[in-house]
């Protein structure tokens, strides 16, 4: 009976402190939306700044505070949270234990307000579960209803069940009160229940388990191919805490829809392993390359699902697709494990173009021939002529690239750097889309940055080694960060405008950018300080140069004072490359790619110029075809060998026809003239035998 009054009372206190928490919580949420959307309101070129991104308020709307949600509906949002997950006894030994002592005295108890249902379940067995173990129960069934990011649809670049900084404050309010309060329930019964806590004590001496388990591990059965006993095995494997943050990869977006997938290791000159990924197609002769911008990953080829993706665009019509990552991530891969932080940072443009991409292109070139080979779909001759030479014509596969921001500039400088070195480059045609190389012209921000960060660059450099989020906490808030930007649609609308500006007024989304899920608790890209400092250069110099060292350092490097001008070698690239605009493109304005296009031209290189009607993200992160389509079409103007071959001897054939058929044309109109001549001259004489006969007939 004392028990019941003591829950009674600590039911109704605490499912009031929660509910005023709660109504905390949402009228912060409005006050911040509201504010945002008054600054919102009254800043200048808004309009194309939110251009193509939906949900934000320009007027806000404020509403009064109404009665709590628990009163309307009679149950408090949490607890109604925690019913739900008592019926759900089939997920998980805890929870359906969990599930089994709360249905005991389930039935002849209504929920109200002070959760007379966990009530009950908590006084069942208490003697046999003790409080922190009850919180960890309830703290691992919130996970499981926040969690669940990896089932939702892999197409939509952000997950509706990820929770922001917010409600994530709002979940740890709750189940702090929730702590609290099981504390102070513990103590009183302790108090009101002297002997069965001795009971206790003495359980917990002689009879805890001496074996300790990790908890940040879990047991699973497994059974490995191949092996002499094939039985399931326990192993033991770390748990990945993932905080409710979306950590999926491409692979995980290419899987979830259904498509093959493969994750290649590959390692640089230099000794940098980096990752390429593919949606395989071995028995494809039409090879696909693409290579991501500056602070993307492979990622942005995939994440707008199968409709507007480039990969899945082309591997449907057949290739197969390579998704090539640069260095620079927070993970550090190295084939020296003990690598610093300093020395793995310390690398520029250069590093992308001379070792990045010519590894992944080389393992490309392996993976293909000995596929082909095992396939059995090479020719001796193909075979003789691919081995012998090395040239790009005698390949029996067709390689394309596909490129955006600086990874055109990257693919740029491994076309000119590979020839000039006399390798072969085993590409067909390059597609550039909105190219970095070219930089007079730039936004504000960078034209300014051009000059400070050079000088700040020796003071950030001991701190941090690049430019990304050093430490899991803050990688995990910027994660929730940009979850909460989506959110609250007026709060998401301030920053996208006032990214915006940052860039000159590029329209792209920068918001959704921002939530892409490489940039996780885990891992993410980052800038090196030799790439802006190298990008930085090329604005200040007005040309795409290679690393400008010093006169020492070129003559170390390059072995002249100053470095390749890569701009000036644009006569050594020998296949067509499409260059693509953006005309809302402020971050690479048109005009540089203009410059890509006529430096090309001039140079005496088969070249094209498109523009489209997209800002610098849209190539990449918005679902629009016509960029696909545009690609696409210039994609298949490249045939592998063997199709080639089978074209030649088509166009000899029809070639040979259309003579066969117009000698037998023209026979004809020398039958059908000799034909009528003749009949003509039998109509003039006939008509002359006449006209001879009448005039005997008139003599006589």
């Amino acid at each position: 009976m004392m028990q019941r009054l003591v829950d009674s009372v600590l039911g109704v206190a605490k499912e009031s402190l929660k509910t005023f928490s709660q109504e905390s919580f949402n009228n912060v949420v409005k006050l911040i939306n509201g504010f945002s959307a008054i600054v919102l309101a009254v800043l200048p070129g808004k309009a194309s700044a939110l251009e193509g991104v939906t949900g934000w308020e320009l007027h806000p709307t404020f509403r009064a505070p109404g009665i709590p949600r628990w009163m309307e509906e009679r149950v408090s949002s949490f607890n109604q949270f925690i019913h739900d997950f008592d019926f759900d006894s089939t997920e998980s030994d805890e929870e359906s234990e969990y599930a089994t002592d709360m249905e005991e005295d389930d039935s002849s108890i209504p929920s109200s307000p002070s959760s007379q249902t966990s009530r009950v379940s908590r006084s069942s067995n208490f003697s046999r579960t003790s409080s922190s173990e009850r919180l960890k129960t309830m703290y691992s069934l919130a996970s499981k209803h926040f969690n669940g990011v990896k089932e939702n649809l892999a197409h939509r670049t952000t997950d509706s069940r990820r929770r922001g900084v917010i409600e994530d404050l709002q979940l740890g309010v709750e189940l702090f009160i929730e702590r609290v309060f099981e504390v102070m329930r513990h103590c009183i019964y302790c108090v009101l229940s002297p002997f069965q806590t001795f009971k206790s004590i003495l359980r917990k001496i002689f009879l805890s388990n001496s074996s300790k388990i990790d908890k940040n591990s879990e047991v699973v059965n497994k059974a490995t191919l191949g092996d002499s006993d094939p039985s399931l095995k326990l192993e033991q494997r770390k748990r990945r805490h993932t905080l409710n943050t979306d950590a999926r990869t491409c692979g995980d977006f290419i899987t979830a829809l259904g498509y093959p997938y493969e994750s290649l290791k590959v390692t640089t000159g230099d000794g940098y392993v980096i990752a390429m990924e593919r949606i395989p197609r071995p028995d494809s002769k039409k090879v696909l390359y693409l290579q991501h911008g500056i602070l993307d990953s492979s990622l942005g080829w995939v994440s707008n699902g199968v409709v507007g993706s480039q990969a899945f665009a082309a591997y449907d019509q057949g290739y197969d697709v390579f998704l090539g990552n640069f260095r620079g991530l927070v993970s550090r891969e190295h084939v020296n494990k003990n690598i610093s932080s300093q020395r793995y940072w310390r690398y520029s443009v250069n590093e992308h173009g001379t070792q990045d991409i010519p590894a992944m292109l080389d393992k490309v070139h392996e993976i293909k021939m000995n596929e082909l080979k095992h396939l059995h779909l090479l020719s001796e001759e193909e075979i003789a002529s691919s081995s012998g030479s090395g040239l790009t014509e005698n390949l029996p596969y067709s390689l394309c690239g596909v490129s955006h921001s600086l990874g055109g500039a990257a693919m740029i400088i491994y076309l000119v750097t590979r020839r000039l070195e006399g390798k072969p480059h085993y590409m067909k045609r390059a597609i550039l889309l909105s190219p970095a190389g070219f930089h007079e012209k730039a936004p504000p921000i960078c034209m300014i940055m051009q000059y400070v960060f050079p000088l700040l660059e020796p003071f950030l450099r001991p701190i941090v080694p690049g430019l990304y989020i050093p430490t899991k906490f803050f990688r995990m808030v910027f994660n929730k960060l940009s979850r909460d930007f989506q959110n609250y649609p007026a709060l998401g609308g301030l920053v996208q405008t006032l990214m915006s500006y940052a860039v000159g007024g590029d329209t792209s989304n920068w918001v959704g950018a921002l939530g892409m899920t490489h940039y996780n608790m885990e891992d993410m890209p980052g800038i090196a300080y030799g790439v802006a400092l190298h990008l930085a250069q090329m604005m200040r110099s007005k040309h795409f140069n290679l690393f400008d060292f010093g006169e020492a350092g070129n003559l170390k490097a390059y072995g002249s004072k100053k470095p390749l001008d890569i701009g000036a070698n644009y006569d050594q690239i020998d296949i067509p490359i499409d260059v693509v605009a953006g005309r809302k493109d402020k971050l690479i304005p048109k005009s540089m790619i203009l410059k890509h296009y006529q430096t090309l031209k001039s140079a005496g290189c088969k070249a094209s110029y498109s523009e489209f009607d997209y800002a610098h993200l849209d190539f990449t992160f918005s679902h629009r075809e016509e960029v696909l389509a545009y690609v696409m079409s210039r994609l298949l103007l490249v045939q592998p060998r063997a199709s080639r071959r089978r074209l030649r001897r088509l166009d000899t054939r029809r070639s040979k026809s259309v003579k066969d058929s117009s000698w037998r044309s023209e026979m004809k109109s020398i039958d059908d003239e000799s034909h009528s001549r003749s009949k003509s001259m039998n109509d003039r004489r006939h008509r002359s035998f006449k006209s001879v006969e009448q005039s005997r007939e008139r003599d006589d």
